[in-house]
């Protein structure tokens, strides 16, 4: 059970639901002009409930598999930002990938710095993964902070690695190692 994190007063990190897909479509929209630039084509349902639903009904069955924890930043009735844990592997690597966007009006008040570090802990605690890793464009400064403001470290440059924007772009690699237990402990 993966338990809501009270991020402020105002916003809460949650597990999405399929009764967000509305909402979701309506950030997405809200926030396209802002988001673009770092995310890949999207075709035109993707701004839809139903569009929203079907991506929701995808993410959650990798959810119940153990593959994926898809959360969403929550302020009253609005989403304003998303994180995901995703490739989600256990035993030995205990990993996970993660990804993350906020909403244009929520920038520069701190909560993705709160809600990667909400998502750490609860990979950490609940989740009992060994790591995490995540990937940003090279001029993508913002992402670039938080990251090291939550305590993962440059590991490597992979260039060529997303196809965004009508061309392949170089990320830098970085990883946050979140315990030394062994596997099973």
């Amino acid at each position: 059970m993966i338990k809501p994190r009270q991020l402020t007063p105002a916003v809460e990190l949650r597990l999405a639901a399929l009764d967000d897909a509305a909402a979701l479509a309506d950030a997405y929209t809200r926030s396209w002009d802002h988001l673009q630039r770092w995310e890949p084509a999207r075709p035109a349902d993707w701004f839809t409930a139903e569009g929203q639903r079907a991506r929701l009904t995808s993410i959650l069955e990798g959810f119940n598999r153990g593959t994926a924890v898809p959360l969403l930043l929550a302020e009253d009735d609005r989403i304003v930002g998303a994180v995901t844990l995703s490739d989600i592997v256990p035993g030995p690597f205990r990993n996970a990938h993660l990804g993350y966007w906020l909403a244009a009006e929520a920038v520069g008040r701190g909560l993705m710095t709160m809600a990667v570090d909400a998502t750490a802990e609860l990979a950490d605690t609940e989740l009992k993964l060994h790591r995490l890793q995540a990937s940003v464009f090279v001029h993508n400064a913002a992402s670039h902070a938080v990251l090291e403001r939550t305590g993962f470290t440059q590991i490597g440059f992979a260039p060529n690695y997303l196809y965004i924007g009508g061309r392949w772009q170089d990320s830098n690699l970085f990883q946050r190692i979140l315990n030394d237990r062994p596997p099973g402990a």
